[in-house]
């Protein structure tokens, strides 16, 4: 039996088509790894902690909530998410470092990973975010205060009022392809608590900051498109479109800023831009309308807000596309809908004989979770103990310490992990 997806695969190994250029390959945590890290002492979780990410450029990947991007992580696309109450958009997992955890590193947010196909023409997952704020401090003071006799203290454990009364919204993310160059994605919140919440959804757009690392290398541009979406041109990519709409309104706002660190806020220097990473969240969260601006950037989101009844539901939609295109979100239904029924056939076509429905099920979210976790995993081991030609210099003990005998590694390609919050490095109880 051949499916769509076998016919997919076999289009990708002739070189017939890319089907595999794009998909679920953004980590869900870059910062406290020890590609970000450039200290003397080696101690990546400190030199590059959470509370920086949202402000603070990466060097060598990406991260984000449910994110997509290519093969070579050019152009980056994530969830961002806002309760009305949280201090920070909700834009990545959250996670003690091994510091802070009582039986070490430990991440702290609810994800399920519910398909994926190996060419990631249809993928989805679901996130499980608290109405109340989220418990940051809780969970780092509590756990910090536990010896390793005693469990970890959970984001359950921190809000059992509200999770036993299931006042959460429950965020259905879904991927489909209409062709390898085109994809559309749908967000869909639903109010599982017994009252009235706010929720803001923020589908992000980003380049990946690779101008900052050698000298006269310009930045790209993203900027508004005529549909009112995100127009961009790269040298790579071409002339791409991002649209947007939703149940709430047809035609989103949309904030730009750049991925350019805030220094000023962090480090106490100038910025290299007045518009800075965290210019979305800032703008949202504390009416700071000057963080961001509406024409351009190298960083964009749309933003939907909505007030939920119990159980009521808010979805939305965004497509990226090669042309700009008149009615984006016609045929969106039909592509999800027929992307899905051929997740479901390859995966019939998988499974075992003999083995129940429920067991299918189970193979399925495995196999699932494995292909979430691919991720971008961008590395070269010498020139991360060199530093950057537009940079400072890092420590002279980087050339004794960690990775120091791994020059010749050079990665820029996507790899297989068992944990997209994790990240791969070489140490010797690895091998």
């Amino acid at each position: 039996m051949s499916t769509s997806e076998h016919e997919r695969l076999s289009e990708v190994r002739t070189g017939a088509a890319p089907w595999r250029r794009w998909g679920t390959y953004l980590s869900e945590r870059a910062w406290g790894t020890v590609r970000e890290d450039y200290s003397a002492d080696g101690d990546a979780w400190n030199y590059f902690p959470f509370d920086h990410a949202r402000s603070r450029v990466y060097r060598w990947n990406e991260d984000g909530l449910a994110g997509w991007c290519d093969d070579q992580q050019i152009l980056c696309f994530s969830l961002a998410l806002w309760n009305g109450k949280d201090a920070i958009l909700k834009e990545r997992p959250f996670g003690l470092t091994n510091a802070q955890g009582n039986h070490g590193e430990d991440v702290k947010d609810y994800w399920f990973y519910t398909d994926n196909l190996p060419t990631h023409t249809y993928a989805s997952m679901t996130y499980k975010y608290p109405q109340a704020a989220f418990p940051y401090e809780d969970l780092v003071a509590t756990n910090a205060a536990r010896g390793q006799d005693v469990g970890e203290y959970e984001l359950f454990d921190a809000l059992e009022d509200d999770w036993r009364a299931n006042r959460y919204f429950e965020v259905e993310v879904q991927y489909a392809k209409p062709d390898p160059e085109d994809v559309i994605c749908r967000i869909t919140v639903t109010n599982r608590g017994p009252e009235h919440a706010d929720i803001h959804v923020l589908p992000h757009v980003w380049f990946r900051n690779t101008w900052r690392w050698d000298v006269g290398t310009q930045p790209p541009c993203l900027q508004r498109g005529r549909n009112g979406g995100v127009a961009l041109s790269h040298p790579e990519l071409g002339d791409r479109f991002v649209s947007f709409t939703s149940s709430v309104t047809e035609q989103p706002g949309v904030m730009f800023t750049d991925n350019e660190t805030n220094a000023e806020l962090l480090f106490g220097s100038p910025n290299v831009s007045p518009f800075a990473k965290d210019g979305i969240g800032r703008a949202v969260i504390d009416g700071e309308a000057d963080a961001v601006n509406d024409r351009q950037g190298t960083k964009a989101a749309a933003h939907v807000a909505a007030s939920l009844a119990p159980g009521a539901s808010m979805t939305v939609t965004w497509r990226f596309s090669r042309a700009e295109l008149a009615r984006p979100f016609d045929d969106a239904d039909a592509v999800i809908t027929a992307r899905r029924g051929e997740a479901d056939e390859f995966y019939g076509h998988v499974a075992r004989p003999g083995l129940t429905a429920d067991e299918c099920l189970v193979q399925r979210q495995a196999l699932a979770g494995l292909l979430w976790c691919k991720q971008y995993y961008h590395y070269s081991v010498r020139r991360w103990l060199k530093g950057d030609p537009t940079q400072p210099p890092p420590p002279r003990e980087r050339w004794t310490g960690r990775n120091s005998e791994w020059q010749h590694v050079v990665s820029k390609d996507v790899i297989l992990m068992p944990d997209a919050w994790e990240y791969p490095w070489y140490a010797a109880w690895d091998l």
